[in-house]
């Protein structure tokens, strides 16, 4: 049963939304996000302002347009915003990120970190953080162009990761290369283990597709790795090929953003992976293993059709959880009050 008001232990905290994709909370607590058609806010005080506006190629049914957003981890002193979005370039349908600077409650001074990745109706990957190492980490999507995911003079279907300026960082796998992982079809999530640093990954399977069912993955991402796309999906017996933490097999998650919490507030899920997941519309809580946390312990979804199709989930400064849905894509069924920012503090279970 699909809520628009509060829910066991949750409690909606901005409403009425434009398919957000991206949520980030700056140093002072201000909760910076993005809506799918174009514009940038930023909720403060129970007030959402408008930080931009850009135009974007944005269509209802596709999944291009205004998509990832990460602040400096300098932020408090370069005030500096990243945004991954798809706009047309001489004609061409490509993405970008660029780096904006926010003054007087605007968005200015954009500047171009990368371009050239490739864009389409689909699979635009688009989610982008700052690492521990405080690398800009970036996954894009091979555009239904199944190719791109293996071929390494392409941005398409892989992870990147460049420096807060967009120059190569001299340890990446491949030399004046901005790519760390290849092989990915469709990457909407990356985050890494709060113990053990380790990065992690959420990547849409072909369900549909040639007859293929499923198989969603998350990975663990080593640098230099192949995924696997398109030449394998789920498991693989060649060693070429690194296979998945875990596969859905027949089922579809459809996973998006994901986190882990390492807070205190909500015990049961200390040291857990949460993947928000759009067909699936749950959050997914995996455990996992010590010491290494490389093997699963369990793995349960929450607020299973509660919310509808789930985007994006974070860990705010007050060690509640955010969860944005996506119910107006055009792919979901939404209520009064659709698109919303929900806050979660205390688990259902």
């Amino acid at each position: 049963m699909r809520y628009s008001s509060n829910h066991s232990g949750t409690e909606i905290v901005a409403k009425n939304l434009d398919i957000p994709w991206a949520m980030e909370f700056s140093p002072d607590r201000r909760l910076f996000f993005t809506e799918r058609e174009g514009k940038v806010k930023v909720l403060s005080n129970n007030k959402i302002t408008t930080l931009l506006e850009l135009k974007v190629e944005a269509r209802k049914n596709d999944e291009g347009g205004m998509l990832g957003l990460a602040l400096s981890p300098k932020f408090a002193v370069d005030s500096h915003v990243y945004l991954y979005y798809t706009s047309k370039q001489n004609g061409n349908v490509l993405n970008k990120v660029s780096r904006f600077t926010e003054q007087d409650s605007e968005l200015v001074d954009e500047v171009v970190i990368i371009n050239n990745i490739p864009g389409g109706r689909v699979h635009n990957g688009g989610r982008i953080k700052f690492g521990p190492d405080g690398k800009l980490f970036i996954t894009t999507g091979e555009t239904w162009k199944r190719d791109l995911a293996q071929d390494l003079s392409r941005l398409g279907g892989k992870i990147l990761r460049i420096n807060e300026d967009g120059t190569i960082p001299q340890d990446n796998p491949w030399r004046n290369s901005p790519i760390y992982c290849y092989g990915n079809r469709n990457s909407q999530g990356i985050a890494w283990h709060p113990v053990t640093n380790t990065l992690f990954a959420s990547e849409h399977g072909p369900s549909g597709e040639n007859g293929w069912r499923a198989h969603d993955e998350i990975n663990i991402i080593k640098p230099g790795g192949n995924y696997g796309w398109p030449e394998v999906i789920g498991d693989s017996d060649n060693p070429k090929f690194i296979d998945p933490l875990i596969h859905t097999g027949d089922d579809t998650w459809a996973p998006s953003g994901i986190t882990f919490y390492s807070g205190n507030r909500i015990e049961e899920w200390k040291n857990s992976l949460l993947v928000a997941n759009l067909r699936g519309r749950h959050l997914r809580i995996i455990n996992l293993r010590e010491p290494d946390f490389s093997n699963i312990k369990s793995s349960y979804p929450v607020y299973t059709d509660v919310f509808g199709r789930l985007r994006d989930v974070i860990m705010g400064p007050d060690e509640f959880v955010y969860i944005c849905t996506s119910n107006k894509d055009g792919r979901g069924e939404p209520i009064a009050e659709d698109d919303v920012i929900v806050r979660v503090k205390s688990s259902p279970n």
